[in-house]
């Protein structure tokens, strides 16, 4: 199916996100995952998916029997997935893929129904119960929420603390975000020395 460009900007955040974490694990976006090797029809295209234990290298697809299933997937719903029946082939896939993991962002949902996630117990993907729009992220022991990001009113991020307010930033966001740090303490350090000299004048005179 086509893609979106707001698809397309949503995917790609998620993805810039979680290379932060590709010194110890695979990241993939949009690769196709396969997990029958007598069966090639058997695969998915996660919008993202994580691989535990394995530095992040470049790859065409993933095939599980060679590299393991991935932990974690994340699909961003589009208008072709939001239909029951197509969501429901494409959970029974995840299933036979093994994930540990399934979230499920859709953007076009309501505030507080566009979040939902699926947990591996005994052997089956159970869906969790999600709170507003925060949940944990288990297998990499952080939270997904959903904030206004990249120009959208709402996108899925990750964060460091259940309330959202230290997220995961990407390498423009972090560069922004020192860049503004030492603005600051510049514009300090300029108001201290002003501070000082007209002290010294007032003293002076």
């Amino acid at each position: 199916m086509p893609e979106t460009k707001r698809h397309l900007e949503l995917r790609t955040l998620l993805y810039v996100v979680l290379k932060a974490f590709a010194d110890r694990a695979a990241i993939g976006s949009d690769q196709f995952v396969y997990w029958s090797a007598s069966d090639p029809s058997r695969c998915l295209a996660p919008d993202a998916f994580v691989r535990l234990g394995t530095p992040d290298t470049p790859f065409g697809s993933w095939k599980t029997w060679e590299r393991g299933a991935p932990e974690l997937a994340v699909e961003i719903v589009s208008e072709h997935d939001a239909e029951p029946r197509t969501w429901a082939e494409k959970l029974s896939k995840y299933h036979e893929l093994g994930v540990l993991e399934l979230v499920a962002f859709d953007p076009e949902a309501a505030p507080g129904q566009r979040l939902r996630v699926w947990d591996r117990i005994d052997d089956d993907l159970v869906e969790r119960v999600v709170e507003g729009e925060r949940s944990p992220c288990t297998v990499l022991d952080l939270h997904w929420v959903i904030v206004p990001a990249a120009g959208q009113p709402a996108a899925l991020r990750l964060a460091r603390t259940p309330d959202g307010a230290e997220l995961v930033l990407t390498p423009e966001e972090a560069e922004r975000r020192r860049a503004e740090a030492e603005q600051a303490a510049r514009t300090s350090a300029e108001r201290r020395i002003a501070e000082l000299e007209a002290e010294l004048r007032r003293r002076g005179g």
